[in-house]
């Protein structure tokens, strides 16, 4: 399933959706350099969330592999920066277009209903949570975490929360055939959940790098959980 948008209109401009996008796109193509090789691996090695570095589980000197035929050296300092950077930091333009595309659809309703300044440490919070639920599955991952899903799953929890039953026209994938159908949005963002608990589960034995489902699903649950403590009445 893919969302392609909802129909739950919207009575403010969500201008700190739109500059966490803008900030978003922006370290892609100045700090991540398009996605070419170096700058992309220079950044990860710089700005991404290395679980064991930060816990200082890794010794000084460890090599991560951040490419092909390229490392990271952990040094002394254990970059605590780093667990609010990875989230404006993506691996590729798949990776980058799919969460602002997410943050787009959903991010909107939420900061109506937070008002943009609580939208945005709500989203920072949710960011939080997520980058600690993954880093709790592996203490001493030496692979560097970067991506704003994890604070996006938090958008769509506090999404499913404050309105389960808006319909959300949902791009649906059975095989060769492809179609739209019209969803409640608990409906879709449920089945999202879902799938991240089955392929997160195994994940939790596998050495190699890959998806970090624990983000996504610390992310939503904090989401969905915390919303209404921060939903500001002036907004409603």
């Amino acid at each position: 399933m893919f969302p392609l948008y909802d129909e739950n209109a919207t009575t403010r401009q969500p201008i700190a959706t739109i500059a966490i996008i803008i900030i978003c796109v922006a370290a892609w193509l100045f700090v991540q350099g398009f996605g070419s090789p170096q700058p992309l691996a220079h950044s990860l090695c710089a700005f991404g969330l290395i679980p064991g570095k930060l816990l200082g589980l890794l010794p000084p000197g460890t090599h991560v592999r951040v490419g092909r035929d390229m490392y990271c050296i952990v040094q002394d300092q254990r970059g605590v920066y780093t667990l609010l950077t990875h989230m404006f930091l993506h691996g590729g333009w798949f990776h980058l277009i799919g969460n602002m595309w997410f943050l787009w659809v959903f991010g909107d309703n939420v900061e109506d209903a937070l008002g943009p300044g609580r939208f945005i440490l709500f989203y920072l919070l949710c960011g939080l949570v997520a980058a600690g639920a993954q880093i709790l599955t592996n203490t001493t991952s030496a692979l560097p975490m970067v991506g704003a899903s994890g604070a996006i799953g938090g958008i769509m929890g506090a999404y499913g929360r404050l309105y389960p039953h808006a319909r959300v026209q949902t791009l649906l994938f059975l095989g060769f055939f492809i179609t739209t159908v019209s969803l409640p949005a608990m409906a879709m963002l449920g089945y999202w959940f879902v799938i991240q608990l089955v392929a997160g589960i195994p994940s939790l034995s596998a050495t190699g790098g890959g998806v970090a489902f624990w983000a996504h699903i610390g992310g939503f649950l904090c989401g969905f959980l915390l919303v209404p403590l921060v939903r500001n009445p002036a907004y409603e």
